[in-house]
């Protein structure tokens, strides 16, 4: 009796090619693309708010006073400081200047809701902090007035 192993299946080697060629198309992605998505999702995000909150200035206090609990700042410079970085930096974002500074603020912004305001929201703000990451460590693109001052102003030493 003679055991001989079965065939081994011969590989198509053109799902191998496909998943290859997809590879490629999807790293053509250019980084600057990338980060002007981020910058005007978030941009509309907190420009919304920012709206919400003008809207209606008397109910802002209110919920700052009676809703969200900021540790350490009294409500009402508390709501100042948050509408003020609402409409400060969703402008620098869509033009893509001071982006790392805009993008820090909105972070730390974003931790304080988190942790404070809303942790259940938690799915929502992972979002938001990612994308705000992105744009601190890779900055706003090539497709920004950062690239064009850098562009200007020269390589630094």
């Amino acid at each position: 009796m003679c055991l001989s192993a079965a065939p081994s299946p011969r590989r198509d080697p053109m799902p191998l090619a496909a998943a290859r060629a997809t590879l490629r198309l999807f790293a053509r992605v250019p980084d600057w693309l990338i980060a002007l998505t981020a910058r005007l999702a978030l941009a509309q995000v907190f420009w919304s708010s920012a709206q919400t909150h003008l809207a209606n200035w008397d109910t802002t206090l209110y919920l700052f006073e009676n809703s969200y609990k900021v540790p350490l700042l009294p409500p009402t410079l508390a709501a100042y400081l948050a509408v003020a970085v609402e409409i400060v930096a969703p402008p620098l974002l869509v033009a893509g200047l001071a982006t790392r500074l805009a993008a820090l603020a909105l972070f730390g912004m974003t931790l304080v809701i988190e942790i404070f305001v809303f942790p259940q929201a938690w799915p929502t703000h992972i979002q938001w902090a990612a994308m705000l990451l992105l744009l601190i460590g890779r900055g706003a693109g090539a497709f920004s007035l950062d690239a064009l001052v850098q562009h200007r102003i020269g390589p630094r030493d």
